[in-house]
């Protein structure tokens, strides 16, 4: 399995930006969006199951949205109302099994005027 994570960038506070992290191969549990701000320790923000439910972190939750397209092996991260704190290399994470993980490459969101 491999996760290819784009659409990071540069965007002002309060926009937008959609991720999209590719999956080749067969992921059977779930899928996640991790991120890592400078100085500070990889954080779980949003998780998505095999069924379509999901979970936020607290920091996020009502402004990020994670969804999965099954037909076309891609996880998306929709993030609204960005925040200078919302900096970071966000990274994609899957999950085959319970014990099988893999990690996406990561992609650098910077949120500033």
């Amino acid at each position: 399995v491999q996760l290819q994570a784009s659409g990071g960038g540069l965007v002002q506070p309060g926009g937008s930006l959609r991720l999209t992290c590719a999956i080749s191969g067969t992921v059977t549990s779930f899928m996640a969006w991790y991120r890592q701000a400078p100085g500070k320790q990889r954080e779980l923000i949003a998780l998505i199951n095999s069924g379509g439910s999901a979970n936020y972190a607290d920091s996020v939750k009502g402004r990020f949205t994670i969804s999965r397209d099954n037909a076309k092996n891609t996880v998306y991260l929709h993030m609204n109302s960005l925040k200078p704190e919302d900096t970071a290399v966000y990274y994609c994470y899957a999950r085959r099994g319970l014990t099988e993980a893999f990690w996406g490459q990561g992609t650098l969101v910077t949120v500033s005027r």
